[in-house]
């Protein structure tokens, strides 16, 4: 499992999380190899063979509950009735139940409570970021923010990640410490993710937020990018309570 990436945070014992890489599945090109997404047009086979690996691999108690992912703020309680839940975000409470978010580019986001009895997992790209996921995952917990720590996963990196001005001006019309993250190009910008969801997440009372600043783009050994392959895999980013 050295080349997935096990995050390096104040988390307690109980709480257990991984983000994939790229690497040890059985997929082929383009979505070559540790692909766990059904969406994306790879052999169900496949999909069905990474995604045991995965479970495997982390030892999972119970298979991961995927979400249906739309870009949007909605977040789920885990174990749901529903086989895909339509959200981006979901937290439980419940051991051995798997919190997990898939991305390729876009940004992943863990937490934990101080206490070890909650954990969530987000799906932020920027539509979500701007409409509040984080925000909405963290009004889930029963703790405080200052009782939450966050990791932000690999996503694309703000030297890749081009955005047009009604982008900056989504998030500007909110906050406008938001004009930080954003990086004149010529009519577009480029964009801090990261920066972003930081910024978000101390202004809703987080203070612990940590993370890898690892670039899906520009690093095309280790991750999936749809910005630089388009027909590509995901990622996956979990996190559960033993």
């Amino acid at each position: 499992m050295s080349e997935w990436i096990i995050p390096d945070w104040p988390a307690p014992q109980r709480v257990r999380a991984c983000s994939t890489t790229r690497h040890g599945g059985h997929s082929v090109a383009p979505w070559a190899s540790l692909n766990p997404a059904a969406h994306v047009g790879d052999n169900s086979a496949h999909v069905n063979r990474n995604r045991q690996q995965i479970a495997e691999r982390l030892k999972l108690t119970l298979l991961p509950q995927w979400l249906d992912q739309v870009h949007g703020n909605a977040v789920v309680r885990l174990p749901a009735d529903e086989l895909l839940p339509q959200a981006d975000a979901a937290i439980t409470c419940e051991p051995g139940v798997v919190c997990a978010v898939m991305t390729a580019d876009c940004l992943p986001v863990l937490f934990c409570s101080n206490d070890g009895r909650e954990v969530a997992a987000a799906h932020a790209g920027w539509r979500g970021l701007c409409g509040g996921v984080l925000e909405q995952t963290l009004a889930r917990f029963t703790c405080a923010a200052s009782d939450i720590h966050a990791w932000l996963g690999p996503a694309i990196g703000p030297a890749a990640f081009e955005v047009g001005p009604e982008v900056r001006q989504a998030f500007m019309a909110s906050h406008a410490e938001a004009d930080a993250a954003f990086r004149p190009a010529g009519e577009k910008y480029y964009a801090d993710i990261w920066l972003l969801a930081e910024q978000r997440l101390r202004r809703a009372g987080i203070t612990s937020v940590s993370g890898s600043r690892r670039c899906t783009f520009t690093e095309r050994h280790d991750f999936f990018s749809f910005r630089r392959d388009a027909i590509t895999g995901r990622m996956a980013t979990l996190i559960w309570l033993e």
